[in-house]
């Protein structure tokens, strides 16, 4: 399979995900820092994905699927074993489906585009500062009482895909320091063994 990314977006989240699940994945950079969009075998990446963001995961068979939320999901099914995501059809799947869906119209969709495009305005900005100090404080009241992680003892594929968005703070000058749990989390899932590789080798890519 193959993974279409670009550093610093929230693409890391699949990446991070099967790395966990032991899934070999190659890697493909976009590039999003011109239009059009392009990788180093693709002139234009809107033929791969018309809405022109990533994440994309081009399957064995060459279909193609795109949406971080469901592409950790599809990873994680892949092995079951590893624990990344609950079983189907169970109470904890759906509550990981929650945190999931919490996670993309909570909080990444108020750090980007809010904060990567000051062209929006001030007025903009603040109001999604203010949503983002709302609800990692609701994250935060969740993890110093349910932690170490989003669904308790277990790292799961949620967990990936928070930690690649609130990192985004360090970028968007949220100040973390109200939010103590929160950042012990972010220490402690830097530090996973997944998240070095995933970063040191999106790194080695764009040097290339």
């Amino acid at each position: 399979m193959k993974l279409y990314y670009a550093p610093g977006t929230c693409s890391l989240s699949p990446h991070i995900v099967a790395r966990e699940a032991g899934i070999p994945l190659v890697l493909e950079r976009v590039d999003i820092g011109r239009l059009p969009h392009s990788t180093a075998n693709i002139p234009d990446f809107g033929t791969i994905n018309p809405n022109g963001y990533v994440p994309v995961l081009e399957l064995d068979d060459g279909s193609l699927l795109t949406e971080g939320v469901a592409i950790v999901q599809y990873l994680a099914d892949l092995m079951p074993e590893s624990g990344l995501a609950p079983a189907a059809g169970t109470r904890e799947r759906y509550q990981f489906q929650s945190w999931l869906t919490f996670i993309s119209s909570e909080l990444h969709k108020m750090y980007s585009p809010w904060l990567f495009h000051p062209e929006y305005g001030a007025d903009a900005e603040a109001g999604a500062r203010d949503r983002i100090r709302q609800r990692l404080a609701f994250v935060e009241t969740h993890l110093a009482g349910n932690g170490p992680y989003l669904m308790g003892s277990r790292f799961t594929a949620a967990d990936a895909y928070l930690f690649t968005i609130v990192e985004w703070s360090s970028l968007t000058r949220i100040d973390l320091t109200p939010f103590p749990a929160v950042r012990d989390y972010l220490a402690r899932i830097a530090g996973r063994p997944s998240v070095v590789e995933a970063r040191a080798a999106e790194r080695r890519k764009a040097a290339a």
